[in-house]
């Protein structure tokens, strides 16, 4: 198992029966593969779909059927298409329950940065300040580090996508969740010791007693 399906795998654990998921582009569309059928979850993406379902088999593609990303879906029964601003309605009108969104940095006090890397040049902001700003919970999925740098931080050198404190980080070797006192180290990774989990991190944990392995089942 890599890590992106073991974070993909973790995150899917967070999804409750009968809500409204938005899964960002990227490593968090992984999550749709793992939520058991039946559930009653519906994924919405923000370019006007509610309803995603997991990825086609490879030939079975719609080029039609896409996610925010433009990654081919595949549609769950009872699906429906809207236009953006229903779609951004939704969000910002505190209508969704659930954001899952990649990361490129998040720091001590649980500050997402996402969206931009000063100099680079980008496409557009997308819908990642709307979701963190708008969903009732918001998961970040994301690698633990970037070519072997921390990418959870004392204070993010990158633009912040929002104010707001996320609910909780997983990545291929923890489940943190922020608090008010800070960072709280819940769940390590398979295989992963607490010890290489803040070597890996540069910024301040809480390690209350033991530390449990993630599940993945």
């Amino acid at each position: 198992m890599d890590a992106k399906e073991i974070i993909a795998r973790r995150v899917a654990r967070e999804i409750r029966p009968g809500t409204l998921v938005n899964l960002g582009i990227g490593l968090p569309s992984l999550v749709a593969n793992y939520v058991p059928e039946g559930i009653g979850v519906y994924f919405q993406a923000e370019n006007g779909v509610i309803g995603l379902g997991a990825r086609p088999p490879e030939g079975m593609a719609d080029e039609n059927l896409t996610d925010a990303g433009g990654g081919f879906v595949t549609a769950v029964p009872g699906a429906a298409s809207i236009d953006s601003a229903m779609s951004f309605g939704l969000i910002r009108g505190g209508h969704l329950d659930m954001t899952v969104l990649g990361g490129l940095q998040v720091d001590e006090k649980g500050h997402l940065a996402n969206w931009m890397v000063p100099g680079k040049m980008v496409p557009g902001m997308g819908g990642a300040m709307d979701l963190v700003a708008g969903a009732r919970s918001v998961v970040v999925a994301m690698l633990h580090t970037a070519r072997g740098e921390p990418k959870i931080l004392p204070e993010c050198s990158l633009p912040l996508t929002a104010e707001r404190r996320v609910d909780l980080i997983v990545t291929e070797m923890a489940v943190i969740e922020p608090t008010e006192r800070g960072l709280v180290l819940n769940e390590r990774g398979p295989g992963i010791s607490v010890d290489q989990i803040l070597a890996a991190t540069a910024a301040r944990l809480i390690v209350a007693g033991d530390v449990p392995e993630m599940r993945l089942d």
